[in-house]
């Protein structure tokens, strides 16, 4: 991502979330080093984004949406195989995120590429949600078919 997709992205997040990121944070993120935002295009049009940090061996998932035009094309799957697999050519160890507990396609989606469920971190999201805590281990990427 570069500052040039913000405007597209901030649509696509916003129709994604009730309490999407700010601009602010976006632009922050591109200032970091440790950051990275995958944009996916399907036919010139943004289906989807993957935020994540890169630090000691361990990848962070932050942020991953799919726009609602792409929902159910495997968007997301694309996203976070590319993220694992650009990573793992740097020494990754393991993949870290947080998900909504109500968010069970997402938490599916996870389980599919090997994640565990963690724990939970209660009332995590502004709204009071809680979220699941999930873990992969490099060594068991990739997913099971």
């Amino acid at each position: 991502m570069s500052r040039a997709d913000l405007a597209e992205v901030l649509e696509v997040e916003q129709a994604g979330y009730t309490h999407p990121w700010s601009a602010a944070m976006f632009l922050a993120e591109l200032e970091k080093p440790q950051a990275r935002i995958d944009l996916l295009r399907i036919e010139g049009h943004l289906a989807g984004y993957l935020c994540s940090w890169f630090l000691c061996g361990e990848l962070h998932i932050l942020n991953l949406v799919t726009a609602p035009a792409f929902r159910r094309q495997g968007v997301a799957r694309r996203l976070l195989a590319h993220a694992i697999q650009c990573r793992r050519a740097q020494g990754l160890e393991r993949v870290l995120l947080e998900v909504r507990l109500s968010n069970a396609p997402a938490i599916g989606l996870y389980e599919h590429f090997g994640f565990c469920r963690d724990a939970v971190r209660k009332g995590y999201y502004p709204d009071g949600e809680d979220a699941q805590l999930m873990s992969l281990s490099i060594n068991q990427y990739p997913p099971r078919d």
